[in-house]
């Protein structure tokens, strides 16, 4: 059963800037995952100065650059994990050192059906 282990902080905390490191504990922490062969994927994402918002109402699109809302938190990264159940899941979930700084949100895929 796969799912997404969504990582929200404040990204002055977050390390989000190219060419900066993980921390040691986060490096770590990945590489558990990798040798339980539970981690499907899993990046960081850059500063939300960066991102685009895109929609399209009425045949109109829309694109506006962000941030978007003065939020005390933003998606700062995400892992992809492939584990047998809930229970595991929340174990990966509960040792990622970023749960003690952030908010982890951890969500299953909707099974592929095609």
């Amino acid at each position: 059963m796969q799912y997404m282990m969504l990582i929200y902080g404040d990204e002055s905390r977050l390390n989000l800037e190219p060419g900066t490191a993980i921390s040691p504990k986060i490096q770590a922490y990945v590489d558990a995952l990798r040798k339980a062969g539970v981690m499907v994927g899993g990046e960081r994402l850059q500063p939300t100065r960066r991102s685009k918002r895109l929609s399209r109402r009425e045949g109109k699109m829309k694109i506006v650059d962000g941030p978007y809302a003065d939020t005390r938190e933003q998606l700062g990264g995400y892992f992809l994990l492939d584990v047998a159940d809930e229970k595991e899941a929340l174990a990966w979930a509960e040792k990622c050192p970023a749960v003690d700084y952030s908010t982890i949100e951890l969500r299953p895929l909707v099974p592929n059906v095609g």
